[in-house]
């Protein structure tokens, strides 16, 4: 058992905190029994557990390389506020194919809580990938993967050049429909066709017009109160869901 942070180990767990060590290792850390569970029935490379001293391994980790730690060794890796004990160090999937009728766009989403819901709610919509264009912040950020609840193990998701993803998936039959407050049509009066790719940008400045001038229709949700615009995930979680509809 490793109980000392300034073991070579425990060091080198943490820096999976970093996106530059989560690159060059090809790994991410995740906590907690439900997205490692996840992960595992996902048939994603659990490469080791992590177990916190007195909490009980559950039955499908028995498979996998076990890391045994000290309270406070694990208390020094975690980033979660009640952690319950039990982490893991996972391989990054690079899988970039697209198979399906649904394909979500993200230019530059800043914030991690945004793109992990927005990651689940593609999921719940049965959208068959989310590509990352680049801006976009680290699907493997923690706080992004905590706001999936397990999702980001459920479909494809990965960063990609979004201009020349977009002519790939016009030459392969999509409509690409972009979501802008200005030029646009409410998207209710924009009949959906059998394969359609969505792109919803960035928090503040939208989507960047080098990426709008690809889309063969841009649509807007409509505001009936005086809010002056909504928060991107609830606007993607709208337009997927019409989409599928």
């Amino acid at each position: 058992m490793l109980t000392s942070v300034k073991n070579d180990k425990v060091k080198a767990l943490k820096k999976l905190h970093t996106k530059k060590e989560r690159e060059r290792t090809g790994t991410f850390f995740i906590e907690g029994f439900h997205l490692i569970e996840e992960a595992v029935h996902s048939n994603w490379n659990i490469k080791e557990i992590i177990l916190q001293d007195g909490v009980e391994l559950p039955s499908w980790a028995n498979d996998y390389p076990i890391l045994a730690v000290s309270e406070n060794v694990f208390q020094h890796l975690t980033q979660t506020k009640t952690p319950q004990g039990i982490a893991a160090v996972v391989q990054m999937n690079n899988d970039t194919a697209v198979a399906g009728d649904y394909v979500l766009l993200l230019d530059r989403i800043q914030d991690p809580g945004n793109l992990g819901t927005i990651i689940r709610t593609a999921d719940a919509a049965g959208f068959s990938a989310v590509i990352l264009g680049e801006g976009t912040v680290d699907m493997y950020n923690d706080k992004v993967i905590r706001s999936t609840q397990g999702s980001i193990f459920h479909i494809p998701v990965f960063q990609d050049n979004l201009t020349s993803r977009i002519h790939d998936l016009k030459t392969s039959g999509f409509k690409i429909w972009a979501s802008a407050l200005t030029n646009s049509k409410d998207f209710h009066t924009v009949k959906t066709t059998q394969k359609v790719a969505l792109i919803v940008g960035n928090e503040g400045s939208g989507i960047h017009q080098n990426v709008l001038d690809l889309a063969d229709e841009v649509v807007k949700i409509p505001i009936y109160g005086k809010a002056e615009s909504l928060n991107v995930s609830i606007a993607a979680g709208i337009l997927m869901y019409h989409i599928k509809g």
